[in-house]
C-alpha cells in the first residue's frame, strides 16, 4: 500500500438501515431512494441500504437503491443464515459494487440466544461466509457485541472469517460500552494478532450510549481500522450512532494529528442533514455538533466581538465548508423566480422549471405573510412541498380556531378525502387538540399519537412553525411534517400527512400483499 492509501479511511453510512431502527424513524421507499441518492452524491463509499429479508418493501428498496447507485458500494444486511443471504445477494445483485454484510452476536451473552456451543458458532460462521463469498466478491463480517466478546476468541472466529473469505472486519460495540483507549487496544491488538488481518480492512461500529461513539470511532481508526460506520446526524436506536459529520470534519479539521482523508464533500453535509431530519422526523438538537443551529452562532459579547476582528477567534470551521451559505440574506415578496433559483442552488438545491414554479407560489404566498424569508424558511418551504406530493387522499381545505384564556377550544375544520369536501366543528384542550379531534371525527383512525414536535425554523412572532407528528397503527409507524407561519394549520397539515402516510401502509398490508414483516437480532 501506499501513504496515501494507508490513510484513506472508507465511510460506511448506514443511515438507511441501523438509522432507521431508531424507534418512529421509518422512512418511506421515496424517502430512501432519495436519501441514497444523496450519499452517493457527497462520497459514501459505502451505503448499507437495508435489511433485505426484513419485508418485500426493505427488498425492493435495496435493490431499487443497487439499481441506481453511481458510486457507492451497495450493502444489504443478512444474518448467519442461507436464507438471509441468499434474499441479501439477490437485492444488491444489480449494483455495479454489490457486498454482502453478515452478522452473529460472539460475545457469551449473544452466544447464549441461539444456544451454541463456541464451535458450533465457527462452523457456522465459517459456513455463511464461504456462502457469501460464493455468491459476491465482496464480504462484510461482523462479530456482534465484539467489545464484550473473549478476545482468544474473538481473534478465533475473525480469522475463520477471513479464511472464509471476508474482506472487511467489522468490529461493532453494540450497546456504547467501550472508551477510546479500549477501542483502540482492541483494533490494534487483533490487527497484530491475526493472521490475513493485513489482507483486509478493518472497521468500527460504534453506538453512543455513554456519548463516546465519535471518539472511540476516531480512536480505531488511529490503530489501524480504516472504516467507520456511521449515520447522518447520528441517527440510530438508543442514544444513537457515530456521527458521520463529526468524524468526517474532525479529520478535516483536525488533519494536523489525524492525518486521514475521506472522499466526502463536505459541502453537502447540511443539506442531508436537514434532509434525514425532515423524513425521519428527529429534529437535530441546537447544540449538535457541526449541524446544530447553533453551531455557528456567536451571541457572547466577547464571542461575536472576536468573531467582527476575525472569524477565526472563535471559528475552528468555516460554516461553508458544511454547506452553510456564507450569507443569509432574506428574500422578500418582491424577489421574483430568478433569485429563487439562485438562492435555492446556493443551498445545494437544483429544482427543474415545474418543481421551481410549484415551490415559487408556496415562497409568494409566504412572502405575504413574512416581511422576510430566511434560507431556512425556503428549506422548510421545499421540504414541506416535497411531502404533499407524495400523498394527499385527505387535505386540509380551510380552518378557523378559537382559542383564549376561556375554554373549551374549538376548531372548524374542513378536509377533502378523496376529493369530497367534508367539514365539522369539535372542541380540545387547546387549539391543536381541538385541530386533531376535528380530523379524527371527519375521518375515524385507530392511530395513536406518539410523538407532537414544534421548532420554529427562523427567529421573529412570524417565523415558521416546522410540525413533526408520529402515529402508530397496528405495529405501522408513520412521521408526518408541515411547516406554517400559523402553529395550529402547520399541526393540522402535518397530523394529514401522517394519516396519508399509514393509509399508504395500510393498503400494502391488505391481503396478497406481500409485506410480512420478519423479526431480527440488532447486529451492532
Amino acid at each position: 500500500m501506499t501513504t496515501s492509501s494507508q490513510n484513506r479511511v472508507l465511510i460506511f453510512d448506514t443511515t438507511l438501515r441501523d438509522g432507521e431502527q431508531s424507534p418512529g424513524a421509518t422512512m418511506s421507499h421515496e424517502e430512501k431512494l432519495e436519501i441514497a441518492e444523496m450519499l452517493d452524491d457527497m462520497g459514501v463509499d459505502i451505503i448499507e441500504a437495508g435489511f433485505p429479508i426484513a419485508s418485500e418493501g426493505d427488498f425492493e428498496a435495496v435493490s431499487q437503491i443497487a439499481q441506481r447507485s453511481k458510486n457507492a458500494v451497495i450493502c444489504g444486511l443478512a444474518r448467519a443464515n442461507f436464507k438471509d443471504i441468499d434474499r441479501c445477494a439477490e437485492a444488491v445483485r444489480q449494483s455495479a459494487r454489490p457486498r454482502i454484510h453478515t452478522f452473529i452476536g460472539t460475545s457469551p451473552l449473544h452466544r447464549a440466544i441461539p444456544n451454541l456451543t463456541m464451535d458450533e458458532m465457527a462452523d457456522l460462521i465459517h459456513d455463511t461466509v464461504t456462502h457469501a463469498r460464493n455468491l459476491v466478491d465482496n464480504v462484510q463480517w461482523s462479530p456482534m457485541d465484539a467489545t464484550r466478546t473473549e478476545f482468544d476468541y474473538l481473534c478465533r472466529v475473525i480469522e475463520i472469517a477471513i479464511k472464509a473469505g471476508a474482506t472487511t472486519i467489522n468490529i461493532p460495540d453494540t450497546v456504547g460500552y467501550t472508551a477510546p483507549r479500549e477501542s483502540a487496544d482492541l483494533i490494534k491488538r487483533l490487527i497484530d494478532t491475526i493472521p490475513g488481518a493485513d489482507d483486509v480492512v478493518f472497521a468500527t461500529h460504534c453506538h453512543n450510549d455513554l456519548g463516546m461513539a465519535t471518539a472511540n470511532s476516531l480512536a480505531a481508526v488511529d490503530a489501524g481500522a480504516r472504516q467507520i460506520e456511521c449515520t447522518i446526524n447520528g441517527l440510530g436506536e438508543r442514544a444513537g450512532n457515530t456521527a458521520l459529520e463529526e468524524v468526517v470534519m474532525a479529520m478535516k479539521v483536525r488533519h494536523d494529528i489525524m492525518p486521514y482523508d475521506t472522499g466526502i464533500d463536505t459541502t453537502k453535509i447540511m443539506a442531508i442533514s436537514r434532509r434525514v431530519a425532515t423524513v425521519s422526523g428527529f429534529q437535530v438538537q441546537y447544540n449538535k455538533a457541526i449541524v446544530g443551529k447553533n453551531a455557528f452562532a456567536h451571541e457572547s459579547g466577547i464571542h461575536q466581538d472576536g468573531m467582527l476582528k476575525n472569524a477565526e477567534t472563535f471559528e475552528i470551521m468555516r460554516p461553508e465548508d458544511v454547506g452553510l451559505t456564507e450569507s443569509s440574506l432574506p428574500l422578500g415578496k418582491h424577489s421574483g423566480r430568478a433569485a429563487l433559483r439562485a438562492k435555492l442552488a446556493d443551498l445545494g438545491y437544483e429544482l427543474a422549471d415545474n418543481q421551481l414554479k410549484d415551490v415559487f407560489v408556496r415562497f409568494k404566498a409566504l412572502a405575504d405573510r413574512k416581511k422576510e424569508v430566511f434560507d431556512d424558511d425556503l428549506v422548510a418551504l421545499l421540504h414541506d412541498s416535497a411531502s404533499d406530493e407524495v400523498h394527499d387522499h385527505i387535505q386540509v381545505k380551510s380552518m378557523r380556531v378559537v382559542c383564549g384564556t376561556d375554554g373549551p377550544q374549538t376548531a372548524d375544520l374542513t378536509l377533502t378525502i378523496g376529493g369530497e369536501d367534508v367539514s365539522t366543528t369539535a372542541e380540545g384542550d387547546g387549539p391543536v387538540d381541538a385541530t386533531f379531534n376535528a380530523v379524527k371525527a371527519l375521518f375515524p383512525h385507530g392511530a395513536r399519537l406518539q410523538l407532537y414536535q414544534v421548532h420554529a425554523v427562523t427567529e421573529g412572532t412570524d417565523a415558521q412553525a416546522t410540525v413533526s407528528v408520529r402515529m402508530e397503527e397496528d405495529g405501522k409507524i408513520a412521521t408526518g411534517q408541515s411547516s406554517d407561519t400559523d402553529t395550529v394549520v402547520a399541526s393540522a397539515k402535518a397530523y394529514v400527512n401522517a394519516l396519508n402516510r399509514l393509509l399508504v401502509r395500510r393498503e400494502k398490508s391488505r391481503p396478497g400483499a406481500d409485506v410480512k414483516q420478519v423479526t431480527y437480532t440488532d447486529p451492532a
